[in-house]
């Protein structure tokens, strides 16, 4: 068996993650394990204006739709960037630019 990535959490990411209800929190937990043993969650789609490599996985449960915004294509982990509670169809700017700042700093520090 393959070494499994390790998750490193970004900001307030984790936070965020245990604020959701109990059942897309599991269900956030399942599909991290899958990304982490090299295969891709259930429902993702790819998030490229955020940045290269950037996915979201898309949970919904009966009280709304959940996200966790992660890049797993850098070497040494998966990086969570930003888990919300998506209110609208299209994600909201505010949420985007969470996960722009977050990616940036994530690529800056494996640069250094």
């Amino acid at each position: 068996m393959e070494y499994e990535k390790d998750i490193c959490w970004v900001g307030s990411s984790y936070k965020d993650l245990l604020a959701f209800p109990e059942e897309p929190r599991r269900q956030a937990g399942f599909q991290l394990s899958k990304i982490q043993a090299g295969l891709d969650p259930d429902d993702w789609k790819s998030f490229p204006t955020v940045g290269s490599g950037t996915r979201e996985i898309r949970l919904n449960d009966t009280s709304g739709a959940y996200r966790v915004m992660y890049v797993a294509k850098l070497e040494h982990a998966i990086y969570v960037l930003h888990c919300f509670h998506k209110k609208t169809q299209v994600t909201s700017r505010h949420d985007v630019q969470i996960g722009k700042a977050r990616y940036r700093a994530v690529v800056n520090h494996n640069e250094a």
